[in-house]
């Protein structure tokens, strides 16, 4: 597939993109949200938290819940070396990212997601559907760029207005990963620049439903992202 003829098809079909999924709604299993995220839902003792601050943490175990496994398969997809090493960073970093939000959500009573959403849920399937080869690995590198690309700015705005101590600690691992993770993307040379900023800058309207993961049933065993046996990225120690 073409670079021309790949970029068509990411903005106007099968991979319509999940910036909308990151906009994700701030409470879990509700049909109806405050649209006010600086709304304070409680005081902890680690600071006043936000509907924002409660999404963010939410955001990042979600992003975790699809990109991990796309990791998995870009590792046995991947034909490029730069592919499985972008792989690699995946499955590394988010499995550190969800150590920490594992740590902190019961802290902060933050009910998260076992399930990413059913748009992200169909990123795994469009890469799992691929065939190994060319059309994998420029699929991978568009769709992981443009949706670090995406989060990068509200983890910039989590950082700088939250009043939470965990949160902040959140968004400054959050930050590393993602700049990592939009640096391996673009070392495999196969993001098309163009086609990623204009999905970035103008992002799909979709139903609510196909945003926003089930929310965890009571007493379902929580999923965890296991650190691979080579992991190199260690969750920071949360300073409480």
């Amino acid at each position: 597939m073409s670079r021309n003829a790949m970029g068509t098809l990411f903005v106007g079909g099968a991979l319509t993109l999940t910036l909308a999924a990151l906009a994700y709604p701030s409470m879990l299993g509700l049909d109806t949200v405050s649209s006010a995220q600086d709304r304070v839902i409680s005081q902890t003792q680690w600071g006043p938290l936000t509907e924002g601050d409660r999404d963010f943490v939410v955001k990042v175990r979600a992003a975790g819940l699809w990109e991990y496994p796309v990791g998995q398969i870009g590792v046995s997809k991947g034909t490029a070396k730069e592919v499985v090493t972008a792989s690699n960073h995946l499955i590394d970093g988010h499995a550190a990212l969800d150590t920490t939000c594992r740590k902190i959500a019961p802290m902060l009573n933050i009910t998260l997601p076992n399930v990413a959403s059913p748009q992200q849920v169909g990123f795994v399937n469009q890469l799992t559907a691929d065939p190994k080869g060319t059309q994998f690995d420029s699929d991978f590198a568009n769709i992981l760029r443009v949706t670090h690309g995406s989060i990068f700015n509200t983890i910039a705005k989590v950082r700088s207005t939250t009043k939470n101590s965990l949160v902040r600690q959140l968004a400054d691992q959050a930050n590393a990963t993602v700049l990592d993770h939009i640096t391996v993307m673009e070392n495999t040379g196969m993001v098309n620049f163009d086609q990623a900023l204009f999905t970035q800058t103008t992002p799909p309207k979709l139903p609510s439903d196909q945003l926003t993961p089930p929310a965890a049933q009571p007493g379902e065993p929580m999923v965890v992202l296991t650190p691979p046996p080579t992991a190199t990225t260690t969750p920071p120690t949360i300073k409480q």
